[in-house]
This record gives C-alpha cells, sequence and structure tokens, in this order.
C-alpha cells in the first residue's frame, strides 16, 4: 500500500507568519511537499510564484473567491442573482492556479439567504449550482483542472450553508456528470453531518478527488483528544488506495511546529 500524501493548509497552519508565501517556506521546511489554501487573493502571485519555484512545493488546492464576506457570502456558486460574479471569482481562481501549477479548484457553493426556510431555498439554489458546476466544468477541462465541491456542516461551522452533506454532493455530481467536477471529503464536516464515515468513505470513494482533515469536535490536531481515530482512517484510505492528496485543515492547539509530531510520526512509521 502506498503511503498516504498530506498537504499543508496554509490558511490554518503556520499563521504565525504574516504572508501565505512565508508559509509556503515553512511548510517545505517541516517537510511538506504540498500545500493548500482558501483565498490567496489578497497575496502578490509573484511571490507565492517565487515561493513555490523555490521550495519545490506543489499547490494542490486553492477555494473560488468567497464574495463579500463582510456581506455575509461564503461562495457564490449556489446563490441566486450572482452568477455574472460567480464566473469573475472563478477567472480569478484561474488565474492563481495556472500561475502556481495548482490543478484543483474548490468552487465554493454558499449561504442560504438569512431567514430563509432550508428547503424552500434548497431547489432554486440546486439549480443554480447545477447551471454553475456546468459551465465550471467547460472552462477548467480547456486547462487540466479539477473542479470540487464540499459540504460545511451547518451544526457548528456555518448554519446557512447551502451544500452540507455528501449525499446532497452526490446527488448534484451526478446531476451535473461532468468527469471533472469531483467531491471534496472534509472528515471535519462528515463526522458532524452524517458520522458513519468509513461507510461514507466506501460508498463516495470513486467520486472523492481530495480530502481534509482535522479532530472532532475542536478542529484541531488529528492525534489531538476527540471522537476520530485517525491512525484507523487512514488506514482505511490507504486500503481503499486512495492517492490523492489530504489537507492538513486544522487549527493547532498552539504553535503549528509543536503540532506536527503526528505527521512525522506518520512519515517515519507509517502511523499516526
Amino acid at each position: 500500500m502506498a503511503p498516504l500524501k498530506f498537504a499543508a493548509n496554509i490558511s490554518w497552519l503556520f499563521t504565525e507568519l504574516p504572508d501565505f508565501s512565508k508559509r509556503i517556506y515553512a511548510a517545505a521546511s517541516a517537510g511538506f511537499q504540498a500545500v493548500e489554501a482558501a483565498w490567496l487573493y489578497d497575496s502578490d502571485l509573484q511571490e507565492l510564484q517565487r515561493a513555490r519555484e523555490a521550495t519545490g512545493v506543489e499547490v494542490v488546492l486553492i477555494n473560488t473567491p468567497p464574495g463579500d464576506l463582510k456581506a455575509g457570502d461564503l461562495g457564490l456558486g449556489a446563490v441566486p442573482g450572482r452568477e455574472a460574479e460567480f464566473r469573475q471569482g472563478l477567472d480569478l481562481a484561474l488565474k492563481y492556479a495556472k500561475a502556481l501549477k495548482c490543478n484543483r479548484i474548490h468552487l465554493m457553493a454558499g449561504r442560504l439567504p438569512v431567514d430563509s426556510h432550508r428547503t424552500a431555498a434548497a431547489k432554486e439554489m440546486e439549480a443554480v449550482f447545477v447551471q454553475n458546476l456546468n459551465y465550471a466544468a467547460d472552462v477548467l477541462s480547456k486547462e487540466g483542472i479539477t473542479g470540487l465541491i464540499e459540504p460545511i456542516n451547518t451544526r457548528i461551522t456555518d448554519p446557512r450553508y447551502f451544500l452540507d452533506s455528501p449525499h446532497q454532493a452526490a446527488a448534484i455530481l451526478e446531476e451535473v456528470g461532468k468527469p471533472n467536477i469531483k467531491l471534496q471529503m472534509d472528515v471535519f464536516h462528515w463526522q458532524i453531518m452524517d458520522g458513519n464515515l468509513s461507510q461514507n468513505m466506501h460508498k463516495y470513494f470513486p467520486i472523492i478527488d481530495h480530502i481534509q482533515i482535522a479532530q472532532v469536535p475542536g478542529r484541531n490536531e488529528p492525534d489531538s483528544a476527540g471522537e476520530l481515530n485517525y491512525t484507523y482512517l487512514f488506514s482505511t484510505l490507504e486500503k481503499l488506495g486512495y492517492q490523492g492528496y489530504i489537507g492538513c485543515e486544522y487549527k493547532p492547539l498552539g504553535s503549528t511546529e509543536k503540532g506536527l509530531g503526528w505527521i512525522q510520526e506518520y512519515w517515519t512509521h507509517g502511523r499516526c
């Protein structure tokens, strides 16, 4: 069985350093061969390119822009009336992805309107999401890039996020039916919304193209106290033959460096 590959999420890790280019250097120094990030759009693209080239670190995932965070946006992919802004954001994400040789973009769905009823709003939002995903699939396919959709839990993290379960995401992917639009499995969110992780890993493995990890419920290091046994989960992924990246999207309990014992253990002994 091939060992798993990990990417440091530099929106969450190495935040002791102020800018993303320095975090790329820090990730490389800590032993990571890949990084991912949510939004890099406030960073100088040439500096990011220089850091990637100097370290040899691969950039494996970025998100589409969130929209207006101050106004309550968290992605625009499923938001009615914002289709033009979604396309503009996709163009910006594509610019950064091409420059950084990143071949995955998380196409963020967005939030339900304030005070809306989830069931009432969901049908219209799903139709918009499917339309935007079809558009994105065609644009990204020309560049050899995969688009990802990620369920985010609505019990702890974001009560109004539109896409909140692997089952909902799988149904939408089936409706879209494009080979370069895949599922992003964030173990933290899946555990909170549905549990049953082993079954869901097996069930949806054919459409999973990227995975992210954190302990539940604190969203800290995988070996911190919590509900999940990552030694078992990593072994399951190895047996399934998972060859993609696992993004370390967690909140360190202390400094990033002090919390990396779990991955050093995996790199040395194949377990955490």
